[in-house]
C-alpha cells in the first residue's frame, strides 16, 4: 500500500467536483474506486493478520475496522489526510512486490494448514459419526433380535397356554436371562476396554518415540525416505506382477493336476475292475484245471476199458455156422417158452384175483349171517 494509491481517488474526486463530470463517468469512477477499495481492504486484512502473528498479544494495535469515530473526527481525519497528500504526494510508503509475494505465500501456507486441519477434523468427525452409526445399527440389530426372541419365546407361548402365573414366570425368566447375558456382555466389554487401553498406551508410546525420531530427521532424510519409498513401491509392483504370474502358473498347474487326478481316478477304477476280472479268471482257471484232472481220470478209465475191450476183441473167435444156427433156434424156443409161461402166470394171477374176490365175498356173507344168527352156546 502507498499514500499515492490511497490519495489518488481523492484528487480525482476533487478534480471531478471542479470540472463537473457527467453521471456515466461518475458511475464508472465509483465502480473503479469500489473495486480498488475492496482489493486494498483484502491486502490490509492480510497484512494485519500477518502483523498480528508477528507481534505479541499485549502489544497489538487496534484494527481499522474496530476503531469507532464520529463524523466530525472522520472529516477532520480526512482533511488531515488531504493536507498530507498535498504535502507528500510523491513520497512512497508501503510494501514492495517481494514483501507482498512473501506475505501472500505465508497466507497461502496458513490457508493450506488450516484446510489440512479442517480436513483432519472433518475426517475425525466423519469417523466418529460412522462409529456412532455402526454402533446404532448393531444396537438396532440387537433390539430386533431381542424383540424376535421375546415374541418367539414369550408371546407365542402365552398365546398357546392360558394362565397369568405361567406367563409371569416366563416373563421373569426371560428378563433374568437377558440380565445375565447383559452382565456377561458387560464383563467381556470391560475386559476388552482394559486391553484396548493397554494397546492405546503402547501405540501412544510408539507414536511418541516415532515423533522423537522424526524430529531428528531433516529434509535430506525425507528425500531419502521418499526415494526409498519409490524404490520399495517399484519392488512391490514387481513382486505383485511376479505374484500374478505365479498365481496364473499355479492355476495352470492346478488344472493339470486336476486332469491327472481324473486320469489317476480312471486308472484306479480300471485297476480295480482288472483285479476283479483277474480274480474271476483265476477262479475259472482253477475250475478248468479241476475239470481237466477229472477228464484225465475219465480218459484213463476209458482208455483202460478200451484196452480191455480191445483185448477181448483181439481174443474173440467167431463160432461155427451150424452151432450158431442151433443156438439161435434154441434161443428162439426158449423165448417162446418164456412168453408161454408168462401168459400162464398172467392167467393164474387173474384166476387168483377172482378166487380172492369170491373168497372175500363169501367171508363177508358169513360175517353178516353170524351177525344175524349168532351160534348157540
Amino acid at each position: 500500500m502507498t499514500d499515492e494509491d490511497s490519495e489518488t481517488p481523492v484528487s480525482e474526486l476533487q478534480g471531478g467536483e471542479e470540472n463537473e463530470l457527467p453521471v456515466i463517468q461518475l458511475c464508472g469512477l465509483v465502480e473503479e474506486l469500489s473495486y480498488g477499495n475492496s482489493a486494498l481492504k483484502t491486502e490490509t486484512e492480510m497484512f494485519e493478520k500477518y502483523y498480528n502473528k508477528l507481534e505479541p498479544g499485549d502489544q497489538r494495535h487496534p484494527r481499522l475496522s474496530e476503531i469507532k469515530i464520529s463524523g466530525a473526527e472522520f472529516a477532520q481525519l480526512r482533511g488531515r489526510r488531504r493536507s498530507k497528500s498535498r504535502i507528500g504526494m510523491d513520497r512512497v510508503i508501503g510494501l514492495s512486490c517481494d514483501q507482498k509475494c512473501e506475505l501472500v505465500q505465508k497466507e497461502l501456507e496458513d490457508m493450506k494448514d488450516e484446510i489440512r486441519h479442517m480436513r483432519a477434523n472433518a475426517e475425525r468427525d466423519l469417523q466418529h459419526h460412522e462409529a456412532i452409526i455402526e454402533e446404532a445399527e448393531i444396537r438396532w440389530a440387537e433390539v430386533q433380535r431381542a424383540v424376535h426372541e421375546f415374541k418367539k419365546d414369550i408371546l407365542k407361548t402365552i398365546s398357546k397356554k392360558k394362565g397369568s402365573i405361567l406367563a409371569t414366570q416366563k416373563v421373569m425368566k426371560y428378563i433374568e436371562d437377558m440380565n445375565r447375558r447383559r452382565d456377561n456382555m458387560k464383563d467381556k466389554l470391560r475386559l476388552k476396554n482394559v486391553s484396548l487401553k493397554v494397546q492405546r498406551k503402547k501405540m501412544l508410546l510408539q507414536l511418541r518415540q516415532k515423533e522423537e525420531v522424526g524430529e531428528a530427521l531433516h529434509e535430506v532424510d525425507f528425500q531419502q525416505l521418499k526415494i526409498e519409498n519409490a524404490q520399495f513401491l517399484e519392488t512391490i509392483e514387481a513382486k505383485n506382477q511376479e505374484l500374478i504370474q505365479l498365481k496364473l502358473a499355479s492355476g495352470n498347474t492346478l488344472q493339470v493336476l486336476n486332469t491327472y487326478k481324473s486320469k489317476l481316478h480312471q486308472a484306479m477304477e480300471m485297476s480295480i475292475n482288472l483285479d476283479k476280472e483277474i480274480l474271476l479268471r483265476n477262479e475259472l482257471l482253477e475250475k478248468i484245471e479241476r475239470e481237466t484232472l477229472q477228464v484225465e481220470e475219465d480218459r484213463a478209465k476209458a482208455e483202460a476199458v478200451n484196452q480191455k475191450l480191445r483185448k477181448q476183441l483181439a481174443e474173440f473167435r467167431a463160432p461155427q455156422v451150424m452151432l450158431y444156427v442151433r443156438e439161435k433156434v434154441l434161443n428162439g424156443d426158449l423165448e417162446k417158452t418164456v412168453k408161454m409161461w408168462e401168459r400162464k402166470v398172467e392167467i393164474a394171477e387173474m384166476s387168483l384175483k377172482g378166487y380172492r374176490k369170491a373168497w372175500n365175498k363169501m367171508k363177508t356173507t358169513n360175517e353178516q349171517l353170524q351177525a344175524i344168527c349168532p351160534p348157540e352156546k
